[in-house]
């Protein structure tokens, strides 16, 4: 496994992501059907009139989608200047149609500077994986805590060490070798995370929404490929067969990505 990056060499990935991709959802994942799942998972649990706070909103791309769909004030953050620079393009020089709307601004997950118990709902998608230890992750979840109204909810899509030690259980079964934790990342042991905000938080429901479409496309694509014997790029995420997995209902609890909701008490 490669070494971990500490936190500068993970803000300069992110800022060399932000700088190389531009508006494209590719600065936050390569994984554009992910993405998409993720984006849907998230309305099933916005409604018209929220005020939502969407921390790390990279260059905004998730976050134009949650103000097409809902009437929603949102405020969306992120640390890296150059991912808040391409989310204020986006709203000032696309032609959107917007049923709610949207700021941007630069903001720190582990010391925001929103007063307190302000939000309906607080999204966090794959933010506190870069935060390189548990210690800044915990006092991230406490800053989200602090920010949302009683009886708010949480709304963290993160990637876990069960889904992801579960696919890679299934990989192995096939003799297909382990897909590594990237280098920049810091996967969250779920057990963990929900005990140390139950005090706050109470989980409503762990969402395993990437299961199925980690199966079709790191088990199944992988093993397809390799009984063929042909030269498909099985990371290629914008194949067909990667967006027929991504309409299928989720089984399992095989993907790595999963969607915690808490509703704070």
């Amino acid at each position: 496994m490669p070494d971990k990056y500490n936190l500068e060499q993970i803000r300069q990935f992110w800022t060399q992501q932000a700088v190389q991709h531009g508006a494209s959802s590719d600065a936050s994942w390569s994984d554009r059907m992910m993405i998409e799942l993720e984006i849907q998972q998230v309305l099933n649990y916005l409604n018209d009139g929220d005020h939502l706070l969407d921390i790390g909103c990279a260059n905004g791309y998730s976050t134009v989608h949650f103000a097409q769909q809902k009437r929603v004030q949102i405020r969306g953050l992120d640390y890296i200047p150059e991912m808040i620079e391409q989310a204020r393009q986006r709203i000032s020089h696309e032609a959107i149609d917007l049923k709610g709307t949207i700021e941007f601004d630069i903001g720190d997950i582990t010391s925001l500077k929103e007063p307190n118990e302000t939000y309906d709902k607080v999204v966090v998608v794959r933010v506190l994986i870069n935060l390189r230890e548990w210690s800044y992750q915990l006092k991230a979840l406490n800053e989200c805590a602090r920010v949302l109204k009683p009886g708010g909810l949480l709304l963290l899509s993160e990637a876990t060490l069960q889904g992801w030690r579960q696919m890679n259980r299934m990989r192995q079964e096939w003799e297909l070798t382990e897909i590594p934790i990237p280098p920049f990342n810091e996967y969250l042991d779920q057990d963990q995370v929900i005990q140390s905000v139950a005090p706050e938080l109470e989980l409503v429901e762990l969402v395993n929404f990437s299961s199925t479409y980690f199966v079709g496309t790191r088990v199944l694509k992988p093993l397809l490929i390799q009984a063929l014997g042909t030269t498909i790029d099985a990371a290629n995420p914008a194949a067909e067969w990667n967006r027929w997995f991504a309409q299928l209902p989720a089984w399992g609890d095989y993907g790595t990505q999963k969607l915690f909701v808490f509703r704070k008490r």
